[in-house]
């Protein structure tokens, strides 16, 4: 039986770095995405198995479960999100819901579904959260509302998973991704991003799969419930 981890959202920024990381390390990873032409050819690179999967759909959980059947799960980066970022007056309600669902609802669906699993292997849980959960930002309300849940949830089900499974979430600053794009392609506004952090960049998707890497591992092994930032110093000291 083959022993994994798993990451969402392997071809964006920080899963696709963090799937490099394993590789390099010798750690076997099933990668799980959307986009089948991205997933496959990061697949074929690292020679990993992998699923295509949108985390919005019914039952999706309980059908990677029936694939991953005769899988151990070491631990999940659960490494998706979403950057909707506009006045409260233009929102909608299924603006909220939708964000909620992807960056919260889904992430439960998965834990539910693998926690047998994740307990007997004595697994490590990495969710995602972000700067703007914690420091006030205009036009984030949806963003920083469903964000702010992913942090509640982190913390109550490292509570209720312990001591068998460890559950920890990093709070990101804005990175060189392709949610983020359309902020920083005019260079102008990515210096000016830049000199806000106290660090004076703004983030690479390495940065936040480094630590990744160290919450699955058993180096990490007395670390729970943490929400740790990967920011530049942004929301301690900007």
């Amino acid at each position: 039986m083959s022993k994994k981890y798993l990451i969402f959202g392997a071809t964006g920024s920080i899963g696709s770095n963090l799937a490099d990381q394993l590789y390099n390390e010798k750690k076997d990873c099933h990668l799980i995405g959307r986009n089948e032409e991205e997933l496959k050819k990061l697949a074929n690179k690292l020679n990993y198995s992998f699923s295509v999967c949108d985390v919005l759909k019914i039952d999706f959980a309980k059908n990677l479960l029936t694939e991953l059947s005769d899988t151990e799960i070491l631990g999940i980066a659960y490494c998706v999100g979403s950057i909707d970022i506009k006045p409260l007056k233009i929102t909608k309600a299924s603006d909220f819901v939708s964000s909620y669902v992807l960056n919260l609802v889904a992430a439960t669906d998965i834990i539910r579904s693998f926690q047998d699993n994740l307990k007997r292997n004595n697994a490590s849980i990495v969710l995602f959260s972000t700067v703007a959960a914690k420091k006030g930002f205009i036009n984030h309300s949806i963003i920083s509302s469903a964000k702010s849940g992913v942090e509640g949830l982190t913390v109550a089900l490292a509570a209720e998973l312990a001591p068998n499974i460890r559950v920890n979430c990093i709070a990101p600053s804005l990175s060189k991704s392709k949610m983020a794009k359309a902020v920083i392609k005019n260079s102008k506004i990515a210096e000016s991003i830049a000199k806000m952090h106290p660090l004076k960049r703004i983030g690479e998707g390495s940065d936040a799969a480094s630590l990744s890497k160290f919450l699955l591992s058993k180096d990490s092994s007395w670390i729970t419930g943490q929400i740790i930032g990967v920011d530049g110093g942004r929301a301690a000291i900007a």
